[in-house]
């Protein structure tokens, strides 16, 4: 499934795009996997000056595959689960990061872009990060970097009771640099990536090493996989994607 993840270097940018629209580019363990592969390999490729991450069709992403997520809470999920080497390889990057995006941006979609050095989102993007609605725990050291960003009462309402945000309130609070109508996302986007690929890359890296501990984020990020892990094997967790499944409203009240 590594065609859901489209890779393409041009003049110094190189552009993941996010490409399975029919399932709302939610993301699996394979494109996790060719994620992680590709952005590891840049930190060795000194032609690769940017890197910028951008989502095909109506919606950014949809977050991880809740299937899988429903094969790990009833014990029949047998893959690596890239998903940790993903974030990590974000947290560790020392290329530029460019984000550009539209639609909905859920779980994932949005700590993402947290590691992001530049986000551009269209007008009609909408933040969510639902983890506690399926009995699970922030990630890619969300727990840390949300409330650093925008204030641990506002973090707290976006984690415990999944509130979304729309584009206007996420530049307002300092999840993007920019809006732009969404016919102007992919120019505005590339415009700024192009823009750093120019700048000294050299000075760039020690700016970003500067600003941000890599290590420190991985720390946090393990320590939020081992509570992400067992919170995928609890009752709570298996009511939530029977839930899901079933098209109805889970009920935690009767889970012990």
């Amino acid at each position: 499934m590594t065609e859901h993840v489209r890779v393409e270097t041009n003049n110094g940018i190189l552009t993941l795009t996010l490409a399975r629209p029919d399932k709302k580019n939610a993301l699996t363990d394979a494109m996790y996997a060719k994620l992680a592969d590709t952005i590891e390999a840049a930190e060795f490729d000194s032609s690769v000056r940017v890197l910028l991450i951008r989502g095909e069709g109506d919606m950014f992403t949809a977050g991880n595959d809740v299937g899988e997520f429903a094969a790990v809470a009833s014990g029949k999920f047998e893959g690596s689960r890239n998903v940790g080497r993903f974030i990590q390889s974000l947290a560790r990057s020392t290329r530029p990061l460019v984000a550009a995006v539209q639609g909905r941006a859920v779980g994932i979609g949005t700590t993402m872009l947290l590691h992001c050095d530049l986000v551009v989102l269209a007008d009609n993007t909408q933040l969510s990060t639902p983890f506690v609605s399926l009995a699970l725990v922030p990630e890619a050291a969300s727990s840390l970097l949300m409330p650093a960003r925008i204030g641990y009462a506002r973090a707290y309402e976006m984690f415990a009771l999944g509130e979304t945000v729309p584009a206007k309130a996420a530049l307002e609070w300092g999840l993007a640099n920019r809006v732009v109508p969404l016919d102007k996302l992919d120019a505005e986007a590339l415009a700024l990536a192009q823009r750093l690929a120019r700048q000294p890359a050299g000075a760039l890296t020690a700016t970003k090493k500067l600003m941000r501990n890599g290590e420190a984020l991985v720390a946090q990020m393990l320590a939020e996989g081992e509570q992400f892990a067992q919170r995928l094997r609890t009752a709570e967790a298996r009511e939530a994607f029977t839930a899901f499944a079933e098209r109805r409203p889970p009920d935690f009240t009767k889970v012990s």
